[in-house]
């Protein structure tokens, strides 16, 4: 899914809901909170399959080898505090978070500032309110887009930029069944032969980029509806009146079929700094 997207946990396939209302679930899928990046309401209701790399686990050891980290865009700090958690004791002695939208700000605040981290406030077309040269790893899990120049200018020389980005058209089988044929996303900003040309713009050495495109199960309505919600920049304007009669049939459609099938795109980034 896209941080943009979403990261669901896998789990079993949700019981059977035909006894229940395309009414109650969809009222069930728009009264769940959407702040923070925590995706354990869609256990058993969603399912995705996860990375082969392991990023929360590969993050820890990154962060445990670090002296001063930055964390960007971190949502509601779940997976930072994951991180953070299994590098214990040996957690960079300075680590920062920035996020955008004020209800994870506060919320990745309650979480992180019990590990001694600062959570800044910051738009996500801004740019980085830290000085030159004052990471040696910069991290980031699913940001809406890359600042490449801003990452490479936080960045000591011989700094790790280590992150997980969505790639291009993931979920796009959920996307265009709302919105109809979308552009080729294939030239999109967020393919990884683009996202490498703009690092390497920036004075960043990619050392390694690795992509999967991994399946995901819709299998209620409700968890389309919470996905849209909280992932807003799929469906823009998404609203349940808005597409009642789309929802409704996709509703029958599972109903009848099994689950709605998309398939999401992630690829994993590991860039440094040159060193003069």
């Amino acid at each position: 899914m896209d941080q943009s997207t979403a990261n669901p946990p896998n789990g079993h396939t949700h019981p059977r809901t035909s006894e229940r209302t395309f009414e109650d679930l969809v009222a069930e899928g728009a009264a769940v909170p959407t702040e923070g990046w925590d995706f354990s309401w869609f256990e058993g209701r969603a399912t995705e399959a996860r990375p082969s790399w392991g990023y929360a686990r590969s993050l820890a050891g990154r962060l445990a080898g670090a002296t001063a980290a930055l964390d960007i865009q971190t949502g509601g700090g779940e997976v930072l505090d994951f991180a953070l958690g299994t590098a214990a004791p040996t957690a960079p002695v300075l680590t920062v978070a920035t996020e955008g939208w004020p209800p994870n700000v506060a919320k990745a605040t309650a979480l992180l500032r019990p590990r001694g981290v600062a959570v800044v406030a910051t738009p996500e077309d801004a740019p980085l309110p830290f000085a030159d040269a004052t990471f040696d790893l910069v991290v980031s899990r699913h940001p809406v887009r890359p600042d490449w120049p801003e990452i490479a200018r936080v960045l000591g020389p011989g700094g790790t930029y280590f992150a997980q980005h969505v790639g291009p058209a993931s979920v796009f089988e959920l996307v265009e069944y709302f919105l109809g044929p979308q552009p080729d996303q294939d030239r999109s900003d967020r393919h990884p032969d683009r996202e490498r040309a703009g690092a390497q713009a920036a004075g960043l050495e990619i050392v390694g980029l690795r992509a999967e495109r991994l399946r995901v199960e819709f299998h209620d309505i409700a968890a389309v509806v919470h996905f849209l919600r909280k992932v807003v920049w799929m469906v823009p304007g998404f609203t349940v009146e808005t597409y009642a009669p789309r929802l409704r049939a996709l509703h029958e459609q599972i109903e009848s079929e099994g689950p709605f099938v998309a398939h999401s795109t992630r690829h994993l980034v590991e860039a440094r700094r040159r060193i003069g």
